[in-house]
């Protein structure tokens, strides 16, 4: 994983500030969703999440209680995830790799999440390593939560919502059926469904669900952030109603894909 482009990016960058506005909260709450179904009936639970981040999600289920170790490539981002904590939440921080996990044991997590690195690897080699590592330190009938920025909503709002299309075809950054090709100065990798369809089957895992973390909400923030409380929660309500629908999964800018290790069933 290419260390300088992220660690520029993510030193400027308000990650913590993109969650908690009114259009990150779609994405935070379904993720959280999610999170809350796949530790529904574990007693005392053990969770890792590789690029934690700021902590938007390792803090918060800490502080719940939950037993959690966060790894976090970026000192930055360790750093502010560390400044959240009091010393009483129930979870360990490291700084380290999705690529090279091996400072942690075999099969040791009920709960295994990767919500950010999938987003800044750009070789299937590297996608692969990085899955198979979470798999590896997941307990066999665990759940594995990977996520994915999705390749058409920028098709859609960045080359032609922005007009760059000639910028981008003239760098050879889209392939003839539309793909974008991204290297590591480009910051995120861009995937289809079918991309991490085919990543799956070359794990021992089985697909539960793949879900639309936010769907149309990021085609339209501006309506979104104006929206008053009541309308918001009537948004939510209609997203979490069709954000399963395999039918629309692909035009969502990020998506969950819920997986379960082969092994005994919980």
């Amino acid at each position: 994983m290419e260390n300088n482009y992220l660690n520029d990016y993510y030193c400027r960058y308000d990650e913590e500030g993109r969650l908690l506005s009114r259009h990150g909260q779609v994405e935070y709450r379904t993720t959280m969703k999610y999170i809350c179904e796949s530790l529904s009936g574990i007693p005392d639970p053990s969770i890792l999440e590789i690029g934690a981040g700021t902590g938007r999600y390792s803090v918060t289920l800490a502080k719940q209680g939950y037993r959690v170790a966060a790894v976090e490539l970026i000192e930055h981002n360790l750093t502010l995830l560390r400044a959240k904590l009091d010393g009483s939440e129930p979870i360990v921080t490291m700084q380290g790799n999705a690529l090279d996990l091996s400072f942690l044991p075999d099969e040791a997590y009920d709960l295994t999440m990767l919500l950010g690195p999938m987003y800044h690897l750009y070789t299937r080699a590297d996608q692969l390593r990085a899955l198979s590592e979470a798999v590896r330190v997941t307990k066999p009938g665990g759940r594995i939560l990977v996520a994915y920025c999705m390749n058409e909503p920028t098709v859609v709002q960045y080359v032609f919502g922005l007009n760059h299309l000639h910028e981008v075809m003239e760098l050879n950054m889209l392939t003839e059926d539309w793909h974008c090709i991204s290297e590591p100065k480009d910051l995120f990798q861009l995937v289809r469904t079918e991309d991490i369809a085919s990543l799956d089957t070359e794990l021992p895992v089985n697909r539960l669900k793949l879900v639309a973390t936010d769907g149309a909400t990021n085609f339209m923030r501006e309506f979104i952030d104006a929206m008053d409380d009541e309308t918001f929660e009537r948004w939510m309500a209609y997203h979490f109603a069709i954000c399963e629908r395999q039918d629309l999964i692909g035009a969502s800018h990020h998506t969950l894909d819920i997986l379960e290790k082969d092994g005994k069933t919980r």
